[in-house]
Parts: structure tokens; sequence; C-alpha cells
């Protein structure tokens, strides 16, 4: 194995790590705030993708947006730039609005039942939602439009990182940098970390725990759809069933790094996807579930707070 080979798997494996950390982001913020794993929120991932994909149909077809906007929008990196602008923007907003309808009617009804109702809840969910696309969209593979030129970005050592991967690396990290300091410094995110403290106590102080509940299930999905167009644009196609794999690798990544840590969502997220990589090129392709099902058994076993900590404050 030469070194570029390794560095080649290094760099597939962050830019894996930025998809499963925008997903694990979700969780941890599920978690964080209502101490429940929402596992409806691969589907929410699936969907983004969908989203993404016909946005992008949209705006690339003359008879909707016209000849001369398809131009701009395909012809030039500004244009390119100005495309997915829009094409992010939307479905972050309408799978945002989802997360935010599902969670009022699927999750707030059962909020003081025991903690099994709304977990059952969730899995009915993602069922509901994956056989939804898969009636209503279509049950094959449908390919991302080839709008997006991959070029080399830099290349090290005979290894290459294309500008589709830096840009996966380089937005997961901002994003969890802009959600950090949103939760950290705004009155809304305050508002949130007590509301996961304690939310009656919360309450009694004036804070709308609804509506704290309800921007944590608008921003999670919403980052969902970030990873899902990612995962369109990275892999070629996307698929009904394409967020169950990724949706329980982004739950071990969150689980990894300490679910209820934002932080640790985002380290977990790049520890499994280089370690996965690493197993796929050193090994086989088909040992990186396991690699990756393995790491999230031993980290349950011998530091089930994650590599940062469980940021949930224990009530007694």
């Amino acid at each position: 194995m030469t070194a570029g080979f390794i560095i080649q798997q290094m760099i597939n494996g962050v830019t894996l790590g930025g998809m499963y950390a925008l997903i694990a982001l979700g969780y941890t913020l599920f978690y964080g705030i209502m101490l429940m794993i929402n596992f409806a929120h691969s589907e929410m991932f699936m969907i983004g993708g969908f989203v993404g994909l016909g946005m992008l149909k949209v705006l690339t077809d003359p008879a909707i947006v016209g000849q001369a906007a398809v131009d701009f929008f395909t012809g030039s990196t500004a244009g390119l730039l100005v495309m997915f602008a829009i094409v992010f923007l939307v479905a972050m907003i309408a799978v945002g609005i989802l997360g935010v309808v599902i969670e009022r009617l699927a999750y707030r009804p059962l909020r003081h039942a025991p903690r099994l109702a709304p977990l059952i809840s969730a899995i009915g969910v993602s069922i509901f939602l994956a056989n939804a696309i898969l009636l209503w969209v279509s049950t094959k593979q449908l390919p991302y439009p080839d709008v997006l030129t991959v070029r080399p970005a830099f290349t090290i050592a005979g290894a290459s990182m294309s500008t589709l991967q830096v840009t996966i690396v380089f937005t997961s990290i901002g994003l969890m940098l802009v959600l950090d300091t949103f939760i950290s410094r705004t009155k809304i995110g305050k508002a949130m970390r007590a509301t996961s403290q304690d939310r009656e106590a919360s309450g009694l102080m004036g804070i709308d725990i609804n509506r704290m509940i309800a921007v944590a299930f608008f921003i999670g999905p919403a980052l969902g759809a970030v990873a899902g167009i990612f995962y369109g644009l990275y892999y070629g196609s996307v698929v009904f069933n394409m967020g169950f794999i990724p949706g329980i690798k982004s739950f071990t990544a969150a689980v990894i790094g300490g679910i209820g840590n934002l932080r640790g969502a985002m380290l977990g997220g790049f520890v499994l996807g280089i370690l996965e990589s690493l197993a796929g090129g050193f090994l086989s392709s088909g040992y990186q579930d396991v690699i990756a099902f393995a790491i999230l058994i031993l980290v349950l076993i011998f530091r089930p707070g994650g590599l940062l900590g469980e940021s949930v404050v224990e009530k007694v």
C-alpha cells in the first residue's frame, strides 16, 4: 500500500464522515432536547435528497425557468453557486417544515407517555415516509443531473480531492460551527439548552417549550436535507430506501462522539467515516458495515458516554 493510497482513503473517509456528521447533528439535537432517538430522521435525509433532485430538475428545465436562466445556472461558476444555494435553501426549508409537522402530529401527543411509545412512533413514521416515496415518487434509483463538473481541487502524493469533496467537508464543518454558535450564544439557543436540562422549570420561567422543541425539529431535518443532497451528488443517484444504513451509521457516529454533544457528533462522524473507508481499502468493502457497528459495540462497552462525553444533564 502506497502513501498515496492511504491518503486517498483518508480523503474519502473525511468526505463520508462529513455526511455522517450532518445527519448525526440531528440525532444529537433530538436526544438533547427530548431524550428520544428519532429514527425517522434517516428518512428526512432521504427526502432531502429527493427534494434537491426535484429542484435541480426544475432549475435546469428550459420549459419551466427559461433557456436564459438555464444557461446562467449551468454556464458559469457564479450561476452554479446561485443554483445550488437555491436548491439547498428550498430543501432545508421544506424538510425542516416536514420535521415540525411530524413532531406536532406523531411525537407531541406522546410527550408524557412512557419512553418506548415515541420510539415506536418514530419507527412507524420512518416506515411511512419510506413507503410514501416508494409509492408516490419512484421505486427505482433516480440519477442526479450532471450539472456539477467534478474536478480535482488539489493533489497530494498521488491522491486527489475533488471540488465536491472539499465542498462536503467544509460545508459540514461550517454548519456545525454555525449551529454550535447558535445554541451557545443566541437567546433561542440558550432557551433550548434550558429546555433540555429541565423542561418543567423552563416552562415556569416563561420559555415556550413547544416552540423550542419545534425549532430543534426544524434544524435537525434541515441539516439532514443538506446531507441528502450531498449524498445524491456524491453517489450520483437517490432511492427511497437509501436512508436506513446512513441513518444507523450516523446514529453510531452520534454515540461515538457523545449523544447530545454537537461537537461530539461531528467528531464521531469523521472518525467513523475514516475508519470505514480505511477498512474498505485495506480489507474489503464488505467489512465497512461490520467495522462501523463493531465500533458502536466497543464504545458502548468501554466508553458509553462517547469520546467527548454525553452532554445531557441527569435529573435526580
